[in-house]
């Protein structure tokens, strides 16, 4: 087919047929709801909170369990993650749901870098997806997808606004994962208290540009519950692990002296409008938004930091493989540029150990000549000291020659007188 074949179909706006008969796609809808619950699905809460706000007993509370968690101690020296996984099935769903605990927080002195772990706790999960994604041969349906889909932030109820550490974290945060914030404890403050709380709550989120997550309203179905719960965030919510009993029925609830707190009574906190939201209706918003929003923008961050790019300098498109072709060209360009640069240091210090050496082998030639000068000097000196002791040895022999023959003479007189 001709190029411009091609260009005209590619431009070819797609008709709308009319069936004349039944043909069954009308099923796709059940096969997708049969597909997802036989696959089962993957939910990641990340709790963060100051110590004893609550967080594990909520958790408990939300999904009707008991996830025997244990006590944090206030007396770490850093924060830590915590991340725990289990397998829960009601009727014949089955979801596996990680729960992450950020262990210390907000316990040291020097408060400044306790966002920084959970910062790396995100884009860790963010990376192992994205690499596992980046393999040639991949294995993503069984691979268990640990991204984050929802922050539930637990702030102190102290009615006086946020913590400067609150938006710090937030605001570090908005752009990487879905931000609920929650007013735990909620029953230690009035509802008057609580109402100003609130509001000032937004005032500072809004004022310091944090975005926090909003349920979609773009669903006709949901879009008026939705619309109506995002102006109850914060949510002020009371968790618990006792059932009291109140009238008939037995509750989830505080029991204190003055009287009893229902968990799952919305007079008296949000909890149930908490579950509602989170779970019930916008679970599935908070997995999709987190791959299409915030993976998405960790995704395109990573490539172009790998040199990947979606158009060249003239804004013209360019495919995966050019770039990565590119990528490699220069790689390699730059490794023979390394390898010449490396030979050519090899090649200079050859030269200059050479001339080292050929400078030693002169001192040294140097060295043998005056050595080997010295040696004749001194063993000319030494001939001739031989010779003087030799001439002196034949002069002493010839005078005691002369004086035995003169000793001789003399006695030879002396008997003839």
């Amino acid at each position: 087919m001709a190029a411009a074949d091609v260009e005209v179909l590619k431009n070819d706006l797609p008709r709308t047929l009319k069936l004349s008969g039944h043909v069954g796609f009308d099923s796709l809808p059940d096969q997708l709801v049969s597909k997802s619950v036989q696959n089962g699905f993957v939910f990641n809460i990340l709790c963060i909170g100051e110590t004893g706000l609550g967080k594990s007993t909520l958790m408990d509370s939300l999904f009707n369990t008991n996830f025997e968690s244990q006590p944090s101690p206030h007396s770490l020296p850093n924060v830590k993650l915590k991340a725990h996984t289990y397998e829960l099935q009601e009727s014949m769903v089955r979801l596996k749901l990680t729960i992450c605990d950020t262990v210390g927080y907000g316990d040291q002195i020097n408060k400044d870098d306790s966002f920084k772990a959970v910062v790396d706790y995100i884009d860790q999960q963010f990376e192992q997806f994205l690499q596992e994604e980046l393999k040639i041969k991949r294995s993503l349906s069984a691979y268990h997808d640990s991204r984050t889909h929802i922050c539930l932030y637990f702030i102190c109820p102290t009615g006086h606004g946020l913590k400067s550490l609150d938006l710090v974290c937030m605001k570090k945060l908005d752009s990487k994962v879905n931000i609920i914030p929650i007013i735990a404890k909620a029953d230690t403050i009035s509802k008057t208290e609580l109402s100003k709380f609130k509001a000032k709550i937004n005032d500072e989120l809004r004022n310091n540009g944090v975005q926090i997550y909003q349920f979609p309203t773009d669903d006709e179905s949901v879009a008026e519950i939705n619309s109506t719960m995002n102006s109850h965030i914060p949510f002020a919510v009371v968790g618990s692990t006792d059932f009291v009993r109140v009238g008939n029925k037995t509750v989830r609830a505080r029991q204190y002296p003055w009287g009893t707190v229902q968990v799952e009574n919305e007079a008296h906190c949000d909890f149930v409008k908490l579950r509602e939201m989170l779970i019930r209706t916008n679970m599935e918003d908070m997995r999709e938004k987190t791959h299409t929003k915030h993976f998405e923008l960790y995704r395109q961050k990573r490539l172009e930091q790998m040199g990947f790019t979606d158009v060249d300098s003239d804004n013209k498109p360019v495919s995966f493989q050019q770039t990565f072709e590119a990528k490699r060209s220069n790689h390699l360009a730059e490794l023979q540029a390394k390898e010449d640069e490396v030979r050519q240091m090899f090649v200079v210090r050859v030269k200059e150990k050479e001339a080292e050496l050929k400078e030693s082998e002169k001192d040294l030639h140097a060295k043998f000549d005056k050595l080997k000068k010295d040696h004749a000097e001194e063993k000319r000196r030494l001939e001739e000291s031989r010779k003087k002791l030799e001439e002196e040895f034949v002069e002493f022999n010839r005078r005691k020659s002369q004086m035995m023959a003169s000793h001789t003479l003399t006695l030879g007189k002396s008997k003839k007188k």
